[in-house]
């Protein structure tokens, strides 16, 4: 594992906890920006997945 794939998967679980907490608290806002947070992750997470199979 690489620091992109574990920083994506830590921005993946905060951009959850983020959103559910705009849900519970009925911050739109909050849960926009939770969803974005978890999409950041992803993509990271895939950078990172990327470039392990490229230096394997």
């Amino acid at each position: 594992m690489n620091k992109d794939q574990i920083k994506g998967s830590v921005k993946e679980a905060a951009g959850k906890v983020q959103e559910k907490t705009g849900e519970l608290t009925g911050n739109k806002t909050q849960q926009l920006k939770g969803a974005a947070k978890q999409v950041e992750g992803t993509v990271q997470k895939a950078y990172g997945d990327a470039k392990e199979a490229a230096r394997r």
